[in-house]
């Protein structure tokens, strides 16, 4: 299916691996012209000389903390009117008791998670209104919505900001400009396989069987961790023409692990 957004501009905060980078990959293959950023200079360049290299798109590195004013000053000056904007981040650390977390960790969660994607937000909305053309799509966490406290430092600023989103998502809706949310569950990524390497280590068990006990263990419905490359695909769909008619939405894609009738 032709989405009909060849030629539109899109920027993706913390696109060079994992579900960011599913989305760069899909916008890429739709004609997307992409500017990725990340902190890791060779995993980006790495990462966009490969999509740019495998769907002939023109893909933009931009090396940047993008959750730091200098950070985003840097983005914004390589890509200051995008199309698209695609917001993720390094998920944070699963904690253990949460009366552990520190103050700092809390604080930066929430600058990252919460306050960064709304100052991008703010930056790049008004452009897209005056064209009458504009798609957000914040890559989020099911945490937000299923709470867990095992995820304090991911599920409650990301919560904070579908709040933010769906209300301002209904004051622009009229500009043909939409703001989504995508709510991964357990999907395959580097991230993942930090955490689930050294479980594996310490049980004996190889990576894939750590990840099948723990699929059985949650009683996943889908009997498997989701692909970040399909999750980018539905990133995209968002981010289409004939996706004008959804906005302020929190979506969850999680194989059908959470408990939720709506």
């Amino acid at each position: 299916m032709d989405l009909r957004i060849s030629g539109r501009k899109a920027l993706v905060n913390g696109g060079s691996a994992g579900m960011g980078r599913g989305a760069v990959l899909a916008l890429a293959r739709e004609g997307v012209e992409v500017f990725v950023s990340a902190r890791g200079e060779d995993r980006l360049l790495a990462t966009c000389k490969e999509i740019a290299e495998a769907t002939g798109a023109k893909v933009h590195p931009v090396v940047a903390d993008h959750s730091s004013d200098a950070g985003r000053e840097t983005i914004l000056a390589a890509c200051p009117d995008p199309d698209i904007l695609v917001a993720t981040c390094a998920p944070p650390p699963f904690t253990q008791d949460f009366r552990d977390v520190p103050q700092e960790e809390m604080e930066r969660a929430l600058n990252t998670a919460l306050l960064s994607p709304i100052a991008y937000i703010k930056a790049v909305i008004d452009p897209m209104i005056a064209r009458r053309w504009g798609r957000i799509v914040n890559i989020s966490t099911g945490a937000a919505k299923y709470p867990a406290a095992m995820r304090v430092l991911s599920g409650p600023p990301r919560a904070a900001l579908s709040n933010y989103c769906t209300a301002i998502a209904k004051e622009v809706a009229q500009h043909n400009v939409t703001i989504n949310s995508v709510l991964p569950g357990m999907h395959l990524t580097p991230g993942i396989e930090d955490v689930f390497g050294p479980r594996a280590k310490a049980s004996g068990r190889s990576y894939d069987e750590e990840i099948d006990a723990f699929v059985k263990a949650i009683r996943l419905p889908a009997g498997r961790f989701g692909n970040a490359e399909d999750f980018g695909a539905m990133v995209t769909t968002l981010c289409s023409e004939m996706a004008n008619y959804i906005t302020g939405q929190s979506i969850v894609i999680d194989g059908g692990v959470g408990n939720s009738t709506f």
